[in-house]
């Protein structure tokens, strides 16, 4: 069962994220076409005890990651002066938390669509900054977010290998994350495609 969370701004299964204009029955052609399956669900459920009380520790890497990279961090900067927005990172830190333990959890419903779909709206120009009025930059570029694909999966490769498991079951956790996050970044791509073209 998920438990409830008082993040702002984190509107997961609530009136205020609209409907997914992806349906389920396009986002089961899309798991075919990465090759996600039953067992990648088994191993993302199988990460989310192995990476709950590590997620601080995980948001240090990629923050820091982020934060080392003038043009990743752009996307959190004040568009008038270019100097780091401390609040917005930090609000948008406590959400990208809570997508880990989302994304471990594996749960494909409606409401689980719905949210990636706002996830993409709020880094395009459509929504970016409304959440937490942030006086940020209009957009995250598209090449960043489908980019930051590989760094943030290569990275939580330790995480995943620090309970013990056996070799084999933390490399299956890991290629469920490249998959989940590889599906994820093409549902939040939604917004930035030409009409009828996604």
């Amino acid at each position: 069962m998920k438990e409830t969370t008082t993040i702002p701004g984190y509107t997961y299964g609530t009136g205020a994220v609209a409907r997914s204009p992806v349906t389920l029955d396009d986002f089961e052609m899309m798991k075919k076409s990465v090759l996600f399956g039953d067992d990648d669900v088994k191993y993302l459920r199988l990460s989310h005890d192995v990476l709950k009380d590590q997620v601080e520790a995980i948001l240090d890497v990629w923050y820091g990651f982020v934060g080392s990279t003038p043009h990743l961090l752009a996307s959190f900067t004040n568009k008038n002066d270019g100097k780091p927005l401390g609040d917005y990172l930090g609000a948008v830190r406590k959400r990208f938390g809570q997508w880990i333990l989302d994304t471990a959890r594996a749960e494909y419903d409606q409401k689980w669509l719905d949210y990636q779909h706002e996830i993409g709206l709020r880094h395009h120009r459509t929504k970016k900054n409304r959440t937490d009025g942030a006086a940020s930059t209009d957009i995250v570029p598209f090449r960043d977010l489908f980019l930051l694909v590989f760094p943030v999966t290569f990275t939580l490769k330790p995480f995943l290998a620090k309970q013990g498991h056996p070799a084999e079951d933390v490399e299956k956790m890991y290629a469920a994350w490249v998959k989940s996050c590889l599906l994820q970044v093409t549902l939040w791509s939604h917004p930035y495609v030409k009409d009828g073209d996604f």
